[in-house]
Protein backbone atom coordinates (compact mmCIF):
# COMPACT_ATOMS: atom_id res chain seq x y z
CA UNK A 1 0.00 0.00 0.00
CA UNK A 2 1.33 3.82 -0.81
CA UNK A 3 1.72 6.20 2.04
CA UNK A 4 -1.65 8.34 2.55
CA UNK A 5 -1.52 11.03 -0.19
CA UNK A 6 -2.55 14.81 -0.35
CA UNK A 7 -5.44 14.12 -2.25
CA UNK A 8 -6.75 17.60 -3.38
CA UNK A 9 -4.90 19.72 -6.01
CA UNK A 10 -5.44 17.89 -9.60
CA UNK A 11 -3.10 19.84 -11.75
CA UNK A 12 -4.83 22.10 -14.67
CA UNK A 13 -1.70 22.84 -16.72
CA UNK A 14 1.55 24.59 -17.43
CA UNK A 15 1.84 28.08 -19.46
CA UNK A 16 5.80 29.38 -19.87
CA UNK A 17 6.98 32.47 -20.02
CA UNK A 18 10.43 34.32 -19.77
CA UNK A 19 11.41 36.14 -16.71
CA UNK A 20 11.63 36.36 -12.78
CA UNK A 21 8.84 35.63 -10.49
CA UNK A 22 7.98 39.06 -8.91
CA UNK A 23 7.10 38.81 -4.85
CA UNK A 24 3.52 37.98 -3.76
CA UNK A 25 1.35 39.06 -0.48
CA UNK A 26 -1.00 37.17 1.62
CA UNK A 27 -3.72 39.30 3.60
CA UNK A 28 -4.84 38.73 6.59
CA UNK A 29 -7.80 40.95 7.65
CA UNK A 30 -9.51 40.78 11.20
CA UNK A 31 -13.14 39.00 10.52
CA UNK A 32 -15.78 37.40 12.39
CA UNK A 33 -15.26 34.20 14.12
CA UNK A 34 -15.72 30.52 12.50
CA UNK A 35 -19.53 29.17 13.86
CA UNK A 36 -19.15 26.66 16.28
CA UNK A 37 -20.87 23.94 17.03
CA UNK A 38 -22.42 22.70 20.90
CA UNK A 39 -21.31 19.07 22.37
CA UNK A 40 -22.68 17.31 24.95
CA UNK A 41 -25.37 14.81 26.17
CA UNK A 42 -28.25 17.09 25.08
CA UNK A 43 -26.05 18.02 21.15
CA UNK A 44 -25.70 13.62 20.99
CA UNK A 45 -29.06 12.95 22.28
CA UNK A 46 -30.31 15.31 19.19
CA UNK A 47 -27.46 14.10 16.99
CA UNK A 48 -29.03 10.56 17.69
CA UNK A 49 -32.58 11.14 17.79
CA UNK A 50 -32.67 13.64 14.57
CA UNK A 51 -34.35 12.56 11.87
CA UNK A 52 -31.55 11.66 9.11
CA UNK A 53 -31.42 13.03 5.37
CA UNK A 54 -31.56 11.00 2.16
CA UNK A 55 -28.46 11.65 -0.09
CA UNK A 56 -30.37 13.97 -2.49
CA UNK A 57 -31.61 15.64 0.35
CA UNK A 58 -27.81 16.41 1.73
CA UNK A 59 -26.95 17.91 -1.64
CA UNK A 60 -29.49 20.19 -2.32
CA UNK A 61 -29.16 21.51 1.31
CA UNK A 62 -25.34 21.39 1.19
CA UNK A 63 -24.09 21.92 -2.44
CA UNK A 64 -24.93 25.44 -2.96
CA UNK A 65 -22.54 26.30 -0.03
CA UNK A 66 -19.33 23.77 -1.86
CA UNK A 67 -17.46 25.83 -3.72
CA UNK A 68 -14.43 25.20 -6.47
CA UNK A 69 -11.46 26.33 -5.27
CA UNK A 70 -8.88 27.36 -7.84
CA UNK A 71 -5.07 28.10 -7.25
CA UNK A 72 -2.32 29.70 -9.38
CA UNK A 73 1.40 29.24 -8.26
CA UNK A 74 4.35 30.35 -10.44
CA UNK A 75 7.34 28.47 -10.31
CA UNK A 76 10.87 29.21 -11.69
CA UNK A 77 12.76 26.51 -13.35
CA UNK A 78 16.87 26.61 -14.80
CA UNK A 79 17.27 25.99 -18.39
CA UNK A 80 18.62 22.53 -19.37
CA UNK A 81 21.90 22.31 -19.39
CA UNK A 82 21.61 19.86 -22.15
CA UNK A 83 19.56 21.93 -24.46
CA UNK A 84 21.16 25.19 -23.81
CA UNK A 85 24.75 24.57 -21.85
CA UNK A 86 25.57 28.31 -21.38
CA UNK A 87 22.62 29.31 -20.00
CA UNK A 88 21.72 31.87 -22.70
CA UNK A 89 17.27 31.98 -22.46
CA UNK A 90 17.63 32.58 -18.76
CA UNK A 91 15.18 31.51 -15.97
CA UNK A 92 11.58 30.61 -16.65
CA UNK A 93 8.66 30.74 -14.79
CA UNK A 94 5.66 28.17 -15.29
CA UNK A 95 2.68 28.93 -14.68
CA UNK A 96 0.34 26.25 -12.72
CA UNK A 97 -2.82 25.90 -11.53
CA UNK A 98 -4.36 23.14 -9.45
CA UNK A 99 -8.12 22.28 -8.05
CA UNK A 100 -9.72 21.61 -4.87
CA UNK A 101 -12.52 22.20 -3.06
CA UNK A 102 -13.88 24.29 -0.04
CA UNK A 103 -17.05 24.96 1.70
CA UNK A 104 -18.74 28.38 3.44
CA UNK A 105 -18.73 28.61 6.77
CA UNK A 106 -20.11 31.73 7.77
CA UNK A 107 -22.02 35.11 5.91
CA UNK A 108 -19.03 36.90 5.92
CA UNK A 109 -17.67 35.09 3.21
CA UNK A 110 -15.04 32.86 4.90
CA UNK A 111 -14.26 29.49 2.90
CA UNK A 112 -13.12 26.76 4.40
CA UNK A 113 -10.18 24.06 2.41
CA UNK A 114 -6.96 22.86 3.39
CA UNK A 115 -3.53 24.28 3.28
CA UNK A 116 -2.09 22.19 0.49
CA UNK A 117 -4.76 23.30 -1.58
CA UNK A 118 -3.51 26.82 -1.64
CA UNK A 119 0.09 26.35 -0.33
CA UNK A 120 2.62 28.63 -2.43
CA UNK A 121 -0.18 29.96 -4.51
CA UNK A 122 0.27 33.55 -5.60
CA UNK A 123 -3.75 33.98 -6.75
CA UNK A 124 -7.01 32.10 -5.93
CA UNK A 125 -10.73 32.45 -7.21
CA UNK A 126 -13.22 30.05 -6.15
CA UNK A 127 -16.83 29.01 -8.21
CA UNK A 128 -20.21 28.33 -6.72
CA UNK A 129 -22.56 26.68 -7.99
CA UNK A 130 -23.88 29.02 -10.18
CA UNK A 131 -20.71 28.91 -11.88
CA UNK A 132 -19.49 32.62 -10.62
CA UNK A 133 -15.69 32.97 -10.13
CA UNK A 134 -14.71 35.35 -7.46
CA UNK A 135 -11.28 36.28 -6.30
CA UNK A 136 -10.58 35.07 -2.74
CA UNK A 137 -8.18 36.06 -0.27
CA UNK A 138 -6.27 33.88 2.00
CA UNK A 139 -6.60 35.17 5.64
CA UNK A 140 -4.30 32.31 6.62
CA UNK A 141 -2.92 29.02 6.40
CA UNK A 142 -1.58 26.41 9.23
CA UNK A 143 0.37 23.76 7.49
CA UNK A 144 0.27 21.44 10.92
CA UNK A 145 -3.37 20.68 10.36
CA UNK A 146 -3.77 21.41 6.46
CA UNK A 147 -6.39 23.61 7.11
CA UNK A 148 -6.67 27.32 5.30
CA UNK A 149 -9.16 30.05 5.64
CA UNK A 150 -9.95 32.12 2.39
CA UNK A 151 -12.69 34.98 2.20
CA UNK A 152 -14.50 36.38 -0.71
CA UNK A 153 -16.10 39.80 -0.08
CA UNK A 154 -18.53 41.16 -2.77
CA UNK A 155 -21.46 38.82 -2.15
CA UNK A 156 -24.54 39.46 -0.61
CA UNK A 157 -25.50 37.16 2.63
CA UNK A 158 -27.95 36.14 0.65
CA UNK A 159 -25.73 34.65 -1.76
CA UNK A 160 -23.84 32.30 0.71
CA UNK A 161 -25.06 29.19 1.81
CA UNK A 162 -23.03 28.44 5.41
CA UNK A 163 -22.91 24.46 5.89
CA UNK A 164 -23.51 23.50 9.03
CA UNK A 165 -20.63 22.22 11.31
CA UNK A 166 -21.35 19.49 12.99
CA UNK A 167 -19.54 17.42 16.21
CA UNK A 168 -16.28 15.04 15.41
CA UNK A 169 -16.78 13.71 18.95
CA UNK A 170 -20.03 12.08 18.12
CA UNK A 171 -19.24 10.36 15.18
CA UNK A 172 -18.69 6.19 15.39
CA UNK A 173 -17.61 3.72 13.04
CA UNK A 174 -20.35 2.65 10.86
CA UNK A 175 -22.33 6.03 10.30
CA UNK A 176 -22.90 7.06 6.89
CA UNK A 177 -21.42 9.52 5.50
CA UNK A 178 -21.33 11.77 2.32
CA UNK A 179 -18.37 13.74 0.64
CA UNK A 180 -19.53 16.92 -1.39
CA UNK A 181 -16.43 17.99 -3.95
CA UNK A 182 -14.83 18.54 -7.15
CA UNK A 183 -13.20 14.76 -7.88
CA UNK A 184 -10.64 15.33 -10.69
CA UNK A 185 -12.65 19.14 -11.71
CA UNK A 186 -16.21 17.33 -11.88
CA UNK A 187 -17.82 20.05 -9.82
CA UNK A 188 -19.93 19.28 -7.11
CA UNK A 189 -19.85 15.93 -7.30
CA UNK A 190 -21.23 13.32 -3.91
CA UNK A 191 -20.24 10.37 -3.25
CA UNK A 192 -21.83 7.92 -0.16
CA UNK A 193 -19.95 5.31 2.06
CA UNK A 194 -19.46 5.25 5.40
CA UNK A 195 -17.05 5.82 8.37
CA UNK A 196 -14.44 2.90 8.14
CA UNK A 197 -12.33 3.72 11.31
CA UNK A 198 -11.56 6.74 13.77
CA UNK A 199 -8.73 7.87 15.62
CA UNK A 200 -6.56 7.36 12.16
CA UNK A 201 -3.04 9.43 11.89
CA UNK A 202 -2.29 11.44 8.66
CA UNK A 203 0.95 13.46 8.13
CA UNK A 204 0.54 16.71 7.73
CA UNK A 205 2.40 18.97 4.95
CA UNK A 206 5.08 20.00 7.06
CA UNK A 207 5.51 16.62 8.72
CA UNK A 208 3.11 17.40 11.86
CA UNK A 209 0.74 14.54 12.76
CA UNK A 210 -2.79 14.69 12.27
CA UNK A 211 -4.43 12.99 14.88
CA UNK A 212 -8.06 11.86 15.60
CA UNK A 213 -8.55 11.83 11.53
CA UNK A 214 -11.56 9.79 10.44
CA UNK A 215 -11.11 6.93 7.61
CA UNK A 216 -14.47 6.90 5.17
CA UNK A 217 -15.05 4.84 1.94
CA UNK A 218 -17.07 6.95 0.74
CA UNK A 219 -15.31 7.72 -2.73
CA UNK A 220 -12.37 10.56 -3.03
CA UNK A 221 -10.16 11.39 -5.29
CA UNK A 222 -7.71 14.03 -6.59
CA UNK A 223 -10.01 17.89 -6.11
CA UNK A 224 -11.91 16.36 -3.77
CA UNK A 225 -9.66 17.86 -0.78
CA UNK A 226 -10.91 20.68 1.22
CA UNK A 227 -14.17 19.69 0.68
CA UNK A 228 -16.78 18.52 3.77
CA UNK A 229 -17.76 14.73 4.91
CA UNK A 230 -21.19 15.37 6.07
CA UNK A 231 -23.66 13.12 8.20
CA UNK A 232 -26.90 12.06 7.58
CA UNK A 233 -28.31 15.38 9.08
CA UNK A 234 -26.40 17.03 7.20
CA UNK A 235 -23.81 18.42 9.49
CA UNK A 236 -19.53 18.62 8.40
CA UNK A 237 -17.93 16.67 10.53
CA UNK A 238 -14.73 16.39 8.53
CA UNK A 239 -12.96 17.79 6.07
CA UNK A 240 -11.49 15.81 3.26
CA UNK A 241 -7.66 15.31 3.25
CA UNK A 242 -6.25 12.76 1.80
CA UNK A 243 -6.49 8.95 0.18
CA UNK A 244 -4.62 6.11 0.47
CA UNK A 245 -3.50 4.26 -2.71
CA UNK A 246 -2.08 1.28 -3.72
CA UNK A 247 1.57 0.80 -5.12
CA UNK A 248 1.22 1.99 -8.97
CA UNK A 249 -1.42 3.66 -8.51
CA UNK A 250 -2.94 7.18 -7.45
CA UNK A 251 -6.64 7.22 -7.37
CA UNK A 252 -9.29 5.93 -5.33
CA UNK A 253 -9.04 2.38 -3.44
CA UNK A 254 -12.11 3.10 -0.61
CA UNK A 255 -9.77 4.20 1.94
CA UNK A 256 -10.23 8.66 2.37
CA UNK A 257 -8.80 10.52 5.42
CA UNK A 258 -11.30 13.79 6.60
CA UNK A 259 -9.33 15.84 9.46
CA UNK A 260 -12.26 15.77 12.24
CA UNK A 261 -14.20 18.86 12.15
CA UNK A 262 -14.09 19.93 16.06
CA UNK A 263 -10.26 20.14 15.26
CA UNK A 264 -11.26 22.87 11.87
CA UNK A 265 -13.10 24.78 14.19
CA UNK A 266 -10.42 25.58 16.47
CA UNK A 267 -7.80 26.29 13.60
CA UNK A 268 -10.48 28.06 11.96
CA UNK A 269 -11.19 30.54 14.67
CA UNK A 270 -7.48 31.53 15.49
CA UNK A 271 -6.88 32.06 11.12
CA UNK A 272 -9.54 34.47 11.21
CA UNK A 273 -8.84 36.33 14.45
CA UNK A 274 -4.85 36.05 14.32
CA UNK A 275 -4.25 35.36 10.75
CA UNK A 276 -2.31 32.49 11.51
CA UNK A 277 -2.13 29.46 14.35
CA UNK A 278 0.06 28.43 17.74
CA UNK A 279 0.78 25.24 18.93
CA UNK A 280 2.31 24.27 21.62
CA UNK A 281 5.30 22.20 22.01
CA UNK A 282 7.42 20.06 24.02
CA UNK A 283 9.95 18.87 21.47
CA UNK A 284 10.41 15.16 22.25
CA UNK A 285 10.34 11.82 20.68
CA UNK A 286 8.80 9.40 22.54
CA UNK A 287 7.90 5.45 22.85
CA UNK A 288 5.21 3.70 24.36
CA UNK A 289 6.36 0.95 26.90
CA UNK A 290 4.92 -2.81 27.01
CA UNK A 291 4.59 -4.99 29.83
CA UNK A 292 6.88 -7.44 28.12
CA UNK A 293 9.63 -4.52 27.02
CA UNK A 294 9.67 -3.18 30.53
CA UNK A 295 9.95 -6.75 32.06
CA UNK A 296 13.23 -7.52 29.66
CA UNK A 297 14.87 -4.43 30.82
CA UNK A 298 14.07 -4.26 34.04
CA UNK A 299 11.97 -0.76 33.62
CA UNK A 300 10.89 0.61 36.50
CA UNK A 301 7.34 0.58 35.58
CA UNK A 302 5.44 -1.20 32.58
CA UNK A 303 3.39 1.75 31.48
CA UNK A 304 4.68 5.21 30.58
CA UNK A 305 7.32 6.69 27.94
CA UNK A 306 10.07 6.25 26.59
CA UNK A 307 11.98 9.30 26.13
CA UNK A 308 14.71 8.65 22.75
CA UNK A 309 15.47 12.51 22.14
CA UNK A 310 15.12 15.84 23.17
CA UNK A 311 14.90 18.37 20.50
CA UNK A 312 17.55 20.96 21.12
CA UNK A 313 16.04 24.43 22.77
CA UNK A 314 12.67 22.87 23.43
CA UNK A 315 10.16 22.94 26.42
CA UNK A 316 11.69 19.57 27.00
CA UNK A 317 15.53 20.59 27.05
CA UNK A 318 14.60 23.66 29.50
CA UNK A 319 12.98 21.52 31.95
CA UNK A 320 15.98 19.06 31.74
CA UNK A 321 14.06 16.04 30.53
CA UNK A 322 16.86 13.54 29.13
CA UNK A 323 17.01 11.37 26.27
CA UNK A 324 17.64 7.66 25.69
CA UNK A 325 21.64 6.82 25.86
CA UNK A 326 21.47 3.68 23.70
CA UNK A 327 19.06 2.08 21.35
CA UNK A 328 18.40 -1.72 21.90
CA UNK A 329 16.83 -4.06 18.89
CA UNK A 330 14.63 -6.80 19.96
CA UNK A 331 12.74 -8.87 17.63
CA UNK A 332 13.01 -6.08 14.83
CA UNK A 333 11.73 -3.57 17.10
CA UNK A 334 14.54 -0.89 18.23
CA UNK A 335 13.75 0.68 21.61
CA UNK A 336 15.52 3.89 23.59
CA UNK A 337 17.04 2.86 26.89
CA UNK A 338 18.92 5.12 29.08
CA UNK A 339 16.68 8.17 29.31
CA UNK A 340 13.83 9.34 31.31
CA UNK A 341 10.78 7.59 31.41
CA UNK A 342 7.55 9.76 31.60
CA UNK A 343 5.05 8.42 33.55
CA UNK A 344 2.38 10.90 34.20
CA UNK A 345 1.29 14.37 32.38
CA UNK A 346 -0.39 16.76 35.00
CA UNK A 347 -1.08 13.78 37.01
CA UNK A 348 -2.88 12.20 34.69
CA UNK A 349 -1.05 8.06 33.56
CA UNK A 350 0.48 8.25 29.83
CA UNK A 351 0.42 5.21 28.54
CA UNK A 352 0.43 5.85 24.25
CA UNK A 353 2.11 8.20 22.13
CA UNK A 354 -1.26 9.69 21.14
CA UNK A 355 -2.07 10.57 24.56
CA UNK A 356 0.56 12.63 25.32
CA UNK A 357 0.32 14.34 21.78
CA UNK A 358 -3.02 15.18 22.36
CA UNK A 359 -2.66 16.36 25.92
CA UNK A 360 0.22 19.13 24.22
CA UNK A 361 -2.52 20.09 21.51
CA UNK A 362 -5.09 21.06 24.16
CA UNK A 363 -2.53 23.60 24.97
CA UNK A 364 -0.92 26.87 24.70
CA UNK A 365 2.34 27.86 24.27
CA UNK A 366 3.25 29.26 27.46
CA UNK A 367 1.41 27.16 29.39
CA UNK A 368 3.49 24.89 32.16
CA UNK A 369 3.14 21.22 32.05
CA UNK A 370 4.01 19.28 35.24
CA UNK A 371 5.90 15.65 34.00
CA UNK A 372 6.35 13.31 36.17
CA UNK A 373 9.42 11.19 35.10
CA UNK A 374 11.20 7.89 36.30
CA UNK A 375 15.35 8.75 36.09
CA UNK A 376 16.80 5.27 36.70
CA UNK A 377 14.50 4.30 39.64
CA UNK A 378 13.66 7.43 41.46
CA UNK A 379 10.46 9.00 40.41
CA UNK A 380 10.74 12.62 39.85
CA UNK A 381 9.01 15.94 38.89
CA UNK A 382 9.80 18.84 36.04
CA UNK A 383 8.11 21.24 34.57
CA UNK A 384 7.94 22.01 31.37
CA UNK A 385 7.29 25.82 29.99
CA UNK A 386 5.50 25.02 26.24
CA UNK A 387 7.36 26.67 23.25
CA UNK A 388 5.87 27.43 19.61
CA UNK A 389 5.95 24.44 17.59
CA UNK A 390 7.94 25.11 14.64
CA UNK A 391 7.36 24.84 10.84
CA UNK A 392 8.99 21.97 10.43
CA UNK A 393 8.09 19.85 14.25
CA UNK A 394 11.21 17.93 14.07
CA UNK A 395 14.18 17.50 16.21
Amino acid sequence: MGAGALGAAIALGIAAAAGGVGGTATTVREVLSAPAASSGPETASFARSAHPLTIHEIYTRSAPGVVQVTATTKVTTQPNPLLDPFGFTGPTVETQQALGSGFVIDKAGHIVTNYHVVQGASRVEVSFSDNERKPATIVGRDPSTDVAVLQVKGLAARALTPLVLGNSDLVEVGDAVVAIGNPLGEDRSITSGIVSALQRQISAPNGAPIDHVIQTDAALNHGNSGGPLLNTLGQVIGVNSQIQTASGQDGNIGIGFAIPINTVKGVAAQLISKGSVEHAFLGVDVQAITPTVAKLFRLPTSHGLLVGTVCTNSAAASAGLRAATQQVTLAGDTWPLGGDIIAKVDGVPVTSVDQLRSVIADMKPGQTVRLAIYRGNKLETLNAKLGRQPLTPRC
